[in-house]
């Protein structure tokens, strides 16, 4: 939480700091002195002194932390390829891709060995998202039933 004060005054808060500092204070003294935090007191001291702190020293990547991808850019293209020519093209009776399935392409195709999360984080890296199939009847007759709801769904349904 930031004390209260303007930009100035905090500045000159600040150097108030570097000059106890300078005088032979230690920062304990100066932090109780100055009403800072020790560890603030030091980060102040460093960076009068020109090295890094933590904060300053931690690279700017602008992507987000986490280990890096097993399969390169030119791998992931080849991936979604083989995914978009379908399952059957892999040997499979049903055309669906699940997780384990996509796994197992990963392992043929590039020798990487991913579990079911990790399968799911290259698939959103990739902009893929994960669909349900839509379950249908073989009986099934749509003319029937489009009869059936112009005809009699009138009749049965409840008028408010």
């Amino acid at each position: 939480m930031r004390i209260p004060g303007t930009k100035s005054q905090l500045a000159a808060r600040k150097e108030r700091a570097l000059a106890l500092l300078d005088q032979g204070l230690g920062p304990t003294a100066v932090s109780k002195a100055i009403g800072a935090s020790r560890s603030t007191i030091y980060e102040w001291k460093n960076e009068a002194a020109g090295r890094k702190t933590r904060a300053s020293s931690k690279p700017k990547t602008g992507r987000k932390p986490g280990r890096q991808s097993r399969l390169t850019a030119k791998q992931l293209r080849r991936l979604e390829r083989v995914l978009l020519r379908g399952a059957y093209a892999q040997g499979y009776a049903e055309d669906y891709w699940t997780l384990d399935r996509i796994a197992k392409v990963i392992w043929n195709e590039f020798g990487q060995r991913y579990t079911q999360s990790g399968v799911w984080h290259v698939m959103r890296r990739m902009g893929w998202t994960n669909q349900k199939q839509q379950r249908r009847a073989l009986q099934r007759d749509d003319e029937k039933i489009g009869e059936w709801l112009q005809r009699s769904w009138p009749r049965i349904k409840k008028v408010s």
